[in-house]
């Protein structure tokens, strides 16, 4: 019909106009000599929060990886080694650990960094970190014993110090002490740090484009790099993150050379990728893992048996297979903890992650659910999560759940599931996220399992013994002990709903053939990155 264009049409005019905007955006025309030195990158996803404390949004912690630096680091083999800090001593009886800053600490805005910044960072990262939180419990007292030295005392003998101060989850980053004074509540307005990158504020653009360049000051280890620790090494001027929430669009880009980087491929373009002789596919962190939270501080899954009758309700191969398609980029796995890793047990109160529909009926029936909508939270813009919600309210439809299914962009996601309030006033009943194996290795950096109500994850569950699990585990050298704790932790939240494992997939990033260094870490890293 004259004048009328079909669906197909506009849809290829909207993602070819997209990508060629791409060269209008400011840095795209450097010369060939300067290009070489800008990466270009589309991030997993938008970064509107910029805050490491705050949030524990993915996205938000590769920024933090960027900008600051910590006081240990892990190997990509796992093992915790200095970074900040040049030495450590701790006591025979383990209630005393002294530590030494190495030379060369600066901060952005040209401060040294001192023994009073770090304390000041532990503070504020332990009145919101599971793991700082229990930290925070066992010391006594923190001291600068000078500028570059510091002590902290403990009530008690606490193993897991390295672990705690060099996770890679939830990772202690050092601020400012004038920053770092900033109530773990209140969201920080000003990013500065000693690491690597420098975050430009006046180019961020929410939505479009986040900005960094290269840290003149900043003094690399001299170990070779490994995971978050060793040199960090910056041989770019200048990384800019360019969000394209479309896929095709980020597919495009890369093909044509408009980006020359991936974070985390969108699904469906892994064939296209896999076929292309131009672009490499890399793994640089291990599997990760997608998992459901409710809301527990309100119905109806302040109810533990509507919550295990949801669970009942998940079919892993259903969920992975209608967000990741290629069988290569997924597996089913009902465990809590990341598949291969020490913790991880087959012992899961009857939680298969197949469907069971008729078991979850009947406790659905037994609970006296009252057909109330059940707010699911959808991600829209999301490569890797925006699957899921829609297979998962077909499952909880047929085990009988009113679903209500809001649509939004993620970081809107993020925002919305920090409200405690209930689903009808603003607030949520169910959202789904995912994590590395990094941070579902132990239930002591798993950031999700908290049974210590509003001060815990995102959901609020009350267990009280969770929580005495957890310090049980900390408290055990035994490594079969601390085996037989992890898997009771495991039951402890499997039976109440704390955590729903839906399944695991690959993280790939696509680099363009001219990118390398791209260093294996259990988190996305960005050191070490060279462009020709």
């Amino acid at each position: 019909m004259t004048g009328a264009i079909s669906r197909r049409a506009a849809m290829g005019w909207l993602v070819t106009s997209q990508a060629s905007l791409l060269t209008g955006l400011p840095g795209m025309a450097q010369a060939a000599t300067e290009d070489s030195k800008v990466l270009r990158m589309v991030p997993q996803a938008d970064l509107k929060i910029l805050d490491p404390v705050w949030t524990t949004a993915t996205v938000t912690r590769d920024h933090g990886f960027m900008v600051y630096d910590t006081l240990f680091g892990i190997t990509e083999k796992g093992e915790i080694k200095p970074q900040m800090v040049d030495r450590f001593k701790r006591s025979a009886d383990g209630k005393e650990w002294n530590f030494t800053l190495r030379s060369g600490l600066v901060f952005h805005d040209g401060a040294p960094v001192t023994s009073a910044d770090v304390i000041a960072s532990i503070k504020r990262w332990g009145s919101r970190i599971p793991v700082g939180q229990l930290l925070l419990a066992a010391t006594k007292s923190m001291d600068a014993v000078n500028e570059k030295s510091f002590r902290i005392e403990l009530n008690q003998a606490f193993g897991f110090m390295l672990d705690a101060l060099g996770n890679p989850s939830n990772p202690l980053f050092i601020m400012p002490r004038r920053i770092a004074e900033t109530p773990g509540t209140t969201q920080i307005s000003e990013v500065v740090g000693s690491g690597p990158y420098i975050f430009k504020k006046d180019e961020y653009a929410p939505g479009s484009k986040v900005v960094y360049v290269k840290n003149p000051q900043y003094v690399p280890r001299k170990e070779a790099a490994s995971g978050t620790t060793g040199g960090k090494q910056v041989y770019l001027d200048r990384v800019e993150w360019l969000v394209l929430p479309d896929a095709q669009t980020q597919a495009n880009a890369l093909i044509s050379g408009s980006v020359d980087m991936i974070e985390r491929i969108p699904p469906e373009q892994y064939a296209s990728f896999k076929g292309d002789a131009n672009i490499t596919l890399e793994k640089q962190v291990g599997q990760g893992g997608i998992v459901m939270f409710f809301n527990h501080l309100s119905a109806p899954f302040n109810n533990p048996k509507i919550a295990r009758a949801a669970m009942l309700a998940v079919n892993q191969q259903a969920l992975m297979r209608a967000q990741f398609v290629a069988p290569e980029m997924f597996n089913t796995n009902p465990s809590i903890y990341a598949s291969g890793t020490p913790y991880w047990s087959d012992r899961t109160v009857g939680f298969t992650g197949k469907s069971q529909i008729a078991e979850a009926k009947k406790l659905l029936k037994e609970a006296g659910y009252d057909g109330k909508p059940v707010v699911l939270l959808a991600p829209t813009d999301h490569a890797t999560h925006n699957k899921y919600p829609l297979v998962m309210a077909a499952l909880l439809r047929q085990v009988g759940f009113n679903v209500d299914m809001q649509s939004m962009d993620w970081q809107t996601v993020v925002a919305r599931r920090a409200k405690m309030d209930p689903a009808d006033h603003g607030g949520w009943n169910i959202f789904m996220t995912g994590f590395f194996a990094a941070d579902m290795m132990n239930p002591i950096t798993m950031p999700t399992l908290t049974g210590n109500g509003t001060k815990g994850w995102f959901g609020w569950a009350t267990s009280e013994k969770l929580e005495t699990l957890k310090v049980d585990f900390l408290m055990e050298s035994d490594p079969a002990k601390k085996k037989k704790i992890a898997t009771d932790i495991q039951e402890e939240a499997l039976s109440q709903g704390l955590v729903v494992p839906l399944g695991e997939y690959t993280p790939y990033t696509a680099l363009r053939k001219n990118v390398s260094g791209l260093v294996k870490a259990p988190v996305n890293v960005f050191w070490g990155l060279r462009k020709k």
